[in-house]
């Protein structure tokens, strides 16, 4: 999904410029006539996600200065660029003070516009970063933290939302890099036990000689080196939530004394008399399927039913592509302030050519490439050339006869196209399409050969605008992002593909 931004304008005309304008600029728009239509948009509980506004001051009814009131008094974090055709100082200044993230006059032009747009989307993406880091720290992490605009995250965030509301144990699993002790932590910052620790043990990094000695505690002097006494895990988590990573990776002797606690609601320290009570909610965590752990007799069959009571099953990077603009804009915002870089965006070209990578590390491996190129990178924007590794993997998106294909988002006179929000150089393509029923033989043409000239066709005819794509073919984003990787893997040379006539 791309970014969305919410014109609002009384005036028909002016609020049709706009939205040529905004998208142009290679984002998606929602129009609205009216202030309280703003409103009722932005507290809709089921509503579309809206990245950034851009809203009209003086408008009947409910004005631009009562939107920003009323927005700033719903404690909604969302920037907004005001615009009006009356410029004076003492609005601008009353617009600002009232929360607004920029001014603009009409007629704007598209690239103050544009500059505006990013700007603010920028300064949102590092204000939701510093955000999330905090509430990290202070183990306050909500759903409302989790970057994704995914649908097929949208079930996994409904059941994850449900099993926070009760203390049902909670097994979560996915590939290592996806976001499994994010998920952990939103379960237990969205739930009862919020104020409660939240203790994570990597159960994989744990020498098999002192699991139960970390997990349940020890007295003192229980071993040689027990120096003083220890409480363990159970107890450092009692009221609140134990995360436990890596499940799989517990030893088949701590498996047995972990099923007994489960149990009994107690844990035995090593050299302790007596069980010491503890009221702890699990949620565990493995990159394995833990159910072909048990059939080959490595995890207990009996903790398992206790672990995955309710399971949530978190898809890899490259099952949600749509999700990668988003988390690069975040991440970016991050490094660059973290590393005092003043780097503004990412080329166009870059982020189709990174939408397009299978990601093997997930989101890890995402976070640890906007890291490298914003520490190695000369330029105020990131290009793929900032991308070695990425550009190494890519695969090369190509036409039915080996040309390369030229995503055409959006045009300027100057010769250059918006992709994202950035300008690239591009050639203009046909806007008329033909589809060759028939190889040069006479022979009816394949079904994917058609099917890929079609699907290539359109991304030139919407501008490169992937959403719109997906939807006028009536196909799911990553359907069609599949379906491009497998036509790129095909060689023309080995006969795939023949030339049409």
């Amino acid at each position: 999904m791309a970014v969305s931004i919410l014109i609002a304008d009384d005036d028909a005309i002016q609020r049709r410029l706009v939205e040529n304008m905004v998208q142009k600029c290679g984002y998606e728009t929602i129009v609205v006539d009216s202030g309280d239509a703003v409103l009722a948009l932005l507290n809709a509980a089921d509503g579309p996600v809206i990245d950034a506004v851009v809203l009209d001051l003086v408008m009947p009814g409910l004005d631009g200065m009562g939107v920003l009131a009323k927005i700033r008094e719903a404690g909604l974090n969302i920037p907004i660029i005001v615009q009006t055709a009356h410029g004076g100082i003492d609005n601008v200044v009353s617009a600002m003070r009232a929360g607004a993230h920029d001014f603009v006059v009409k007629p704007a032009g598209i690239e103050r516009l544009q500059v505006s747009l990013r700007n603010a989307l920028n300064a949102s993406a590092l204000k939701g970063e510093l955000q999330r880091i905090r509430h990290s720290r202070e183990g306050k992490l909500t759903f409302a933290d989790i970057i994704t605009r995914s649908e097929i995250m949208a079930g996994v965030l409904r059941t994850a939302q449900k099993a926070a509301a009760s203390t049902i144990p909670v097994l979560i699993e996915g590939e290592s890099g996806v976001g499994k002790e994010l998920f952990a932590r939103a379960i237990h910052g969205s739930g009862d036990r919020k104020s409660k620790p939240f203790v994570a043990v990597n159960c994989g990094a744990i020498p098999d000689n002192l699991v139960e000695s970390i997990l349940f505690g020890h007295e003192k002097g229980a071993f040689t080196g027990a120096t003083e006494r220890h409480l363990g895990k159970f107890v450092e988590a009692s009221g609140g939530t134990l995360f436990l990573d890596e499940v799989s990776e517990l030893p088949l002797a701590a498996q047995v004394k972990l099923l007994r606690a489960l149990q009994e609601g107690a844990v035995e320290a090593v050299g302790a008399r007596k069980p010491v009570k503890v009221d702890v909610r699990i949620i565990s965590a493995t990159n394995r399927k833990l159910l072909d752990r048990v059939k080959n007799g490595q995890f207990r069959e009996d903790l398992f039913y206790r672990l995955h009571v309710l399971p949530l099953t978190l898809p890899p990077l490259r099952m949600r592509r749509e999700d990668i603009p988003h988390l690069l804009r975040h991440f970016l915002a991050r490094f660059c302030a973290e590393e005092n870089r003043p780097i503004t965006s990412i080329s166009g070209e870059a982020m189709v050519q990174l939408s397009h990578l299978e990601w093997p590390g997930n989101i890890r491996q995402l976070e640890n490439a906007i890291y490298r190129a914003v520490v190695m990178s000369d330029s105020d924007q990131l290009g793929l050339a900032d991308f070695p590794q990425a550009a190494a993997q890519s695969p090369t998106v190509s036409d039915l006869h080996g040309d390369p294909l030229v995503f055409e988002p959006a045009f300027h006179q100057s010769g250059t196209a918006t992709i994202s929000g950035n300008e690239i150089p591009i050639a203009p393509l046909s806007s008329v399409g033909t589809l060759a029923m028939l190889t040069s033989a006479g022979e009816v043409r394949p079904l994917e050969e058609m099917e890929s000239e079609i699907i290539r066709f359109a991304i030139s005819h919407y501008r490169g605008q992937m959403s719109e794509v997906a939807r006028r073919l009536k196909i799911g984003r990553s359907t069609l992002y599949r379906k491009l990787d497998e036509s790129a893997a095909d060689d023309p040379a080995t006969g795939g593909a023949e030339k049409a006539s």
